[in-house]
This record gives C-alpha cells, sequence and structure tokens, in this order.
C-alpha cells in the first residue's frame, strides 16, 4: 500500500470525488424523475440499482469513450435517446395505474435510468479519466466513493419533487438541454460547430423547450383522457 501514501495518489483522489459531485447532477436528476411515482421501497430499489449502474458504467466507459466519442453520429442517436427519455418523464402520467405488476413498473424505471446514464455518461467519463492519469485503481476508488452522493442527491431530488412540482419540468428541461447538446457535439457536427459557435447553446435550448413542450402536451392530454375514461 506504499502507493496511498503517497501525496499524488490522495491528489488524484480528490480530484476524482471532485468531479463527480460535479457531473453527477444530471444522473441523479434523471434517477428522481424515474423513480419518483414508485411505492417507497421500489424508490429505494430503483435509486441504488440506478446509481451502482451510473458510477460502473462511468468506469467500463473510461477505456473506451474516446473512440466512442470519435464515432460520426453516435452522439446524434444518443442526444435524440436523451430528449425521447425527457419527454417520457415529464408526460408519464403520475400514479396512473394501468393493471402492470409493480415490479415491471420499477424495471421499467431501471431501464430508462440505465439508457440515460449510458448517454450522460459518454464524455463526462473523458474529465475523470484525466484525472486519474492512467491509474485503474485511483479510477475505481474515485468513482466508488461517488456511489453515495449519487444516492443522496436522487432521494434528496425526489423530496422536492413531491414538495416543489415544479422541479420535475425543471429536471426535464435539464435532460432535454443535455440532449441537445450531446447531438450538436458530434464529431459529424465539428465543422458547422466551429463556424457557428452559438448553434451550441441554440440546441441545447431547443432541446429543453422540446422536451418542456412536447411533456406538458402529453401530461395535458393523459389529464383530460382520465376523466373521459373513469366515466
Amino acid at each position: 500500500m506504499e502507493f496511498m501514501q503517497s501525496p499524488d495518489f490522495w491528489i488524484g483522489l480528490m480530484k476524482i470525488i471532485w468531479i463527480n459531485i460535479i457531473l453527477s447532477g444530471d444522473n441523479a436528476v434523471v434517477i428522481a424523475l424515474a423513480a419518483r411515482s414508485l411505492p417507497p421501497e421500489q424508490q429505494r430499489k430503483a435509486i441504488m440499482i440506478g446509481s451502482g449502474a451510473a458510477v460502473f458504467l462511468r468506469i467500463a466507459l473510461t477505456v473506451v469513450a474516446a473512440q466512442l466519442l470519435a464515432m460520426p453520429y453516435l452522439q446524434i442517436i444518443g442526444g435524440v435517446l436523451l430528449l425521447w427519455i425527457g419527454v417520457q418523464l415529464l408526460g408519464d402520467e403520475e400514479g396512473e395505474d394501468d393493471g402492470e405488476p409493480k415490479e415491471s413498473n420499477l424495471m421499467t424505471a431501471v431501464r430508462t435510468i440505465l439508457i440515460a446514464d449510458l448517454v450522460m455518461s459518454l464524455d463526462n467519463v473523458i474529465g475523470v479519466a484525466a484525472a486519474a492519469k492512467g491509474d485503474s485503481l485511483l479510477l475505481i476508488i474515485g468513482l466508488a466513493i461517488s456511489i453515495p452522493l449519487v444516492v443522496f442527491g436522487s432521494s434528496m431530488m425526489i423530496k422536492m419533487m413531491e414538495r416543489f412540482p415544479v422541479i420535475v419540468v425543471l429536471g426535464a428541461g435539464l435532460i432535454g438541454w443535455v440532449g441537445g447538446e450531446t447531438i450538436v457535439s458530434d464529431v459529424a457536427l465539428k465543422e458547422v460547430l466551429a463556424d457557428n459557435t452559438w448553434l451550441h447553446y441554440a440546441a441545447a435550448a431547443a432541446g429543453a423547450a422540446f422536451v418542456v413542450g412536447i411533456g406538458k402536451y402529453l401530461q395535458t392530454r393523459h389529464t383530460a383522457k382520465a376523466p373521459a375514461e373513469s366515466n
């Protein structure tokens, strides 16, 4: 354990933990949005599975992230997936009982979290890998420590969403913002973005507006349909 006595080891570890505190915000929002309609016991399961998956994906993707980000159109596909997820999370009617078993609802939430984590983690791991400087053990320890941060953040977000419903809309908007950023960051659009840097912010804003607009529209349709079906 001589490496643990090195100041460079602890400096690197602190860097990774700090980067994960910053980068785990959007993951916590996705987990909270996906789990908010589940019963309390299943909420805890979804948070634990989703948080563990977020960290595991970052460890696994660190090895191949640079190569994946160099593939054209991959981030466009990922960004579109995020927009779809944001619309689904905002548009789904809360408390809807469609007769499906609760375990199915849990698995649906976990699947949503896994897809969103996969897309969001692609570019995030670049910063973490840079801080680790090729030290795999340092990378794994730092990411493992970040699991409680994601768990705590997700649990806190669910409580805040219950108290302040507007946070649900803001959270969905954040997913749309990241989705728009992901699309325009694709390597296939690199030259276009270089000549028009404003497109980065325009695409992010458009993604947020799209998710909130379509999501609220679907919410309205759910609300209007419910009384009609009950009669």
